[in-house]
């Protein structure tokens, strides 16, 4: 039984980028002379120039119960340090 890669893989592999799919290329603000896409390729998209997507926060739910730990109060720390 073959594996068949499924349509991201095969658009992905179909279309890889180059130099001249650049933003900064086509529209001459690229100073590298390289023919290979570089770390700032940025897709010439019709909408113009985006930001790289960013990772999204992810945040932890609320322990149940009391903290891992607290500071002494005042009296504590009396007591503690009165030998």
């Amino acid at each position: 039984m073959t594996t068949r890669p499924d349509a991201r893989t095969r658009s992905r592999s179909a279309a890889a980028p180059s130099c001249d799919d650049c933003f900064f290329r086509r529209h001459m603000l690229c100073a590298l002379d390289r023919q290979e896409p570089c770390a700032t390729f940025r897709p010439d998209r019709e909408q113009g120039l985006h930001p790289p997507r960013q990772m999204a926060i992810a945040f932890r739910p609320e322990r149940a119960g009391s903290a891992p730990f607290a500071f002494p109060t005042a009296a504590e720390q009396a007591r503690r340090y009165a030998a």
